[in-house]
């Protein structure tokens, strides 16, 4: 305990004794109006992206036009199937 009162003492961490005050920066009037201006501009710009060019992050699969008599060489029928036993088997077998 004696410890702890002697490390919390005010200047115990500044052996030369200087005050260091005057080169700090407050957190919350700095850094928190720094981040608020970053994220309003990120979210700024991820509205103008979203609402004149939507299409510039897509999927480029997503503009092909669909063909119902052939399937997709993305999708596993054999996982679908599996899913769907181990769906009735765990939920509707009592």
């Amino acid at each position: 305990m004696l410890h702890l009162l002697f490390l919390h003492e005010t200047g115990s961490s500044n052996p030369t004794g200087l005050n260091s005050n005057p080169d700090k920066v407050p957190f919350h009037a700095y850094f928190s109006y720094k981040d608020i201006f970053g994220f309003s501009i990120l979210i700024a710009g991820l509205a103008v992206l979203s609402t004149f060019a939507p299409n510039i992050l897509g999927d480029p699969d997503n503009f092909t036009p669909a063909n119902p008599l052939v399937t997709p060489p993305t999708l596993n029928q054999n996982g679908i199937f599996y899913l769907l036993t181990l769906f009735f088997d765990l939920f509707l077998i009592n």
